[in-house]
């Protein structure tokens, strides 16, 4: 990114998994119009920092062909079961509650995610809806104050 700003930029190794970085800005100055130099402790990228909630507003993933859509929302769900990093939450609503029920294909991949810790949560609204309430096999049934809350509160929201 430094040199994408024409900016120079060098590093040393400090240890095993510490690096120094150093930009160099032309004309750099602090508020005074001394030259300044300012080191900015940062975290690695894939050191997760806080709570991450992947949200299901469907059963397909993008838009267009409904098949291609439900394979590929599939795959999506099989793919964060592997991840390295894990969602705190996976928070389903609206067609997103038809996933986590008896018959869903992506039901052994949503219960595995919830047996590596993630919490499972679906919009009791949304399930009585389509008439799936008596059908629900994983996570627990919430509410719009707790899904309001969740998003609110989490550092990253990721939906597909």
């Amino acid at each position: 990114m430094a040199k994408q700003k024409q900016l120079e930029c060098s590093w040393e190794q400090q240890d095993e998994h510490t690096y120094r970085v150093f930009i160099k800005a032309e004309g750099a100055v602090d508020e005074a119009g001394e030259e300044t130099a300012e080191c900015i402790p940062c975290q690695p990228v894939s050191e997760k920092t806080g709570n991450t909630i992947v949200v299901l507003s469907s059963d397909c993933m993008g838009e267009g062909d409904e098949v291609l859509g439900r394979a590929l929302m599939k795959g999506f769900i099989y793919a964060l079961t592997s991840q390295e990093e894990l969602p705190d939450t996976v928070i389903m609503y609206n067609r997103g509650a038809r996933l986590p029920v008896e018959g869903s294909e992506s039901l052994e991949d949503l219960k595995l995610l919830e047996s590596q810790g993630v919490e499972i949560l679906t919009c009791g609204t949304c399930l009585n809806h389509y008439g799936l309430t008596e059908k629900l096999s994983v996570g627990s049934v919430t509410n719009m104050y707790v899904i309001c809350e969740k998003m609110l509160q989490a550092e990253k929201v990721v939906k597909p």
